[in-house]
């Protein structure tokens, strides 16, 4: 074998080392993408606080959602609980002072969002209000990829407080949608949704995984009365 033809295969061995090394880089750099898009950044909790609708506020909620990650495993830490808060009018001055409300879709970050399967939920906070949203008994599990119970299970736990309309919204109808801004564990109610999308019918709303109806109360006695448990979503907001 000649000098030139050995120069010309070392040349075409290293040229095809090359390739390689750049598509194995690319199967990795994809592989990277693929496994970090399916990290954990949604659950419903396994537990509530225990106090009924009595979450500490939008900052215990937020921290009972942090406090059930980390114990799963999760290295994310920013984690927003999904739950809207009622705007309300103080009129203990000499004015009246409008306290503005929170809507829970503000909350979450801008997604995409998967559950603890890496099974994807929504892409953006538009999808997760769309009819093409993912939630449902398969794919609304806890923060340790367990399924939670729904309306054909003992005991049903399918009811989601939310506080908020179907767009995620705090609601205007009137009257307390929120347990008092998540602090009550007697007076008021909570509009719930039903993360396995099933009710008494097949109304719209029975079937909202956001906004189904309101609990009988804000006890912790109260809540089951319905189908539920004290059981919130959680949504990691990227920083």
């Amino acid at each position: 074998m000649s000098e030139n033809t050995k120069s010309a295969n070392c040349n075409i061995a290293l040229f095809r080392a090359a390739v390689l090394g750049i598509a194995f880089t690319g199967y990795s750099m994809s592989f990277s993408a693929w496994a970090q898009s399916s990290e954990m950044t949604f659950f419903i909790t396994s537990a509530g606080p225990g106090k009924g609708g009595d979450l500490g506020g939008l900052e215990g909620a937020d921290a009972h959602c942090s406090t059930l990650a980390a114990a799963s495993g999760s290295k994310l830490s920013n984690w927003k609980a999904y739950l809207s808060v009622n705007a309300m009018v103080d009129r203990s001055g000499d004015q009246a002072k409008v306290i503005p409300g929170v809507n829970a879709r503000n909350r979450i970050g801008t997604g995409p969002w998967s559950n603890a399967k890496g099974v994807l939920i929504a892409n953006d906070v538009e999808e997760l209000h769309s009819a093409t949203n993912l939630i449902n008994l398969k794919t609304g599990l806890d923060e340790n990829g367990n399924a939670v119970n729904g309306r054909a299970d003992k005991p049903n736990r399918h009811d989601i407080i939310t506080g908020s309309t179907p767009q995620g919204q705090y609601s205007t109808a009137g009257g307390d949608t929120t347990c008092i801004g998540w602090t009550s564990s007697g007076k008021g109610s909570a509009i719930v949704g039903h993360h396995d999308r099933a009710g008494l019918s097949e109304d719209r709303h029975m079937v909202s995984w956001n906004s189904a109806h309101g609990s009988a109360g804000c006890a912790a006695e109260d809540l089951p009365k319905t189908g539920g448990d004290g059981l919130f979503y959680c949504f990691y907001e990227a920083e």
